[in-house]
């Protein structure tokens, strides 16, 4: 289904998108706009997916066991420990 709406844009973007007609890149300047549209609601889909991946980590970590600084840096340092004698002898 096709609606049919008005819209205003500025000299600029009416240039612009003329331009794009002009070109050939679009048939119309509906089109322009329609991909416009289209491009914006992918990128905010997009956006929306990252931010509820971002959401669902940072809740499986804040479910998890938490390390303090301390008990951090004791085990970087084991681990540091650990690969300068496993590099001694070779390994």
């Amino acid at each position: 289904m096709t609606v049919k709406v008005s819209i205003s844009l500025t000299d600029d973007q009416e240039a612009y998108a003329r331009g794009l007609v002009d070109s050939g890149y679009y048939p119309s300047l509906s089109a322009v706009l329609q991909r416009g549209l289209d491009m914006l609601r992918r990128d905010h889909e997009m956006r929306d997916a990252e931010h509820r991946s971002l959401r669902s980590l940072i809740d499986q970590r804040r479910a998890g066991r938490f390390i303090d600084l301390d008990e951090g840096e004791a085990a970087t340092r084991a681990l540091l420990a650990l690969k300068r004698t496993l590099s001694r002898f070779g390994q």
